[in-house]
């Protein structure tokens, strides 16, 4: 049977065990917060994006999770430099024009900012004069920073991203910097 790690990863942390970065670096890693031998992140979330990352010793599953031609579904939380219009929320909908071609459609809603979320460390940086809001975003692919480069093609750049699902796996009942076998 696959051993199922649900991680959710905090912000600055890396999605592997090792950092194979610059000598004598103190970028944080998975080895910090993860003691199990044999698993691997299935897919990858940014040192910048925070929630939830599967691992897996599967070598199946985690080809499944994260090669795009399977369309697992991944649910972000979004936090937006100002206020989205429903004109541009459709836009995400029908899929943006990014460097790389057109995005498929994303299932998009403006919500309020997540019940019991963490506080970042370090914290976001806000501009005092323009107002930040939230967006639940699912999206099946899985390219480079997408999510990001999707907000910033409407104009609101991204300023907290947090993965909040992948498939029918959760963060629920997981705090920040914390694992649960699945």
């Amino acid at each position: 049977m696959a051993k199922i790690i649900l991680f959710n990863k905090p912000f600055g942390v890396l999605s592997q065990f090792t950092d194979a970065g610059t000598a004598g670096s103190t970028r944080k890693t998975l080895s910090e917060f993860i003691d199990v031998a044999g698993v691997y992140a299935a897919g990858r979330l940014d040192k910048d994006s925070e929630g939830l990352l599967v691992l897996t010793d599967d070598g199946r599953l985690q080809h499944k999770i994260s090669d795009p031609k399977h369309k697992t579904a991944k649910t972000y939380w979004v936090q937006v430099e100002g206020v989205p219009t429903e004109a541009k929320i459709q836009e995400l909908r029908d899929g943006v024009t990014l460097k790389d071609g057109k995005t498929a459609p994303a299932k998009v809603k403006a919500i309020d900012e997540p019940a019991d979320l963490w506080p970042r460390d370090p914290p976001v940086r806000f501009r005092k004069t323009v107002a930040d809001s939230w967006l639940e975003i699912t999206i099946t692919e899985g390219r480079n920073r997408q999510v990001r480069r999707m907000t910033a093609a409407i104009g609101y750049p991204t300023l907290r991203l947090i993965r909040y699902r992948v498939g029918n796996w959760s963060i629920d009942d997981i705090e920040n910097g914390n694992w649960r076998e699945a």
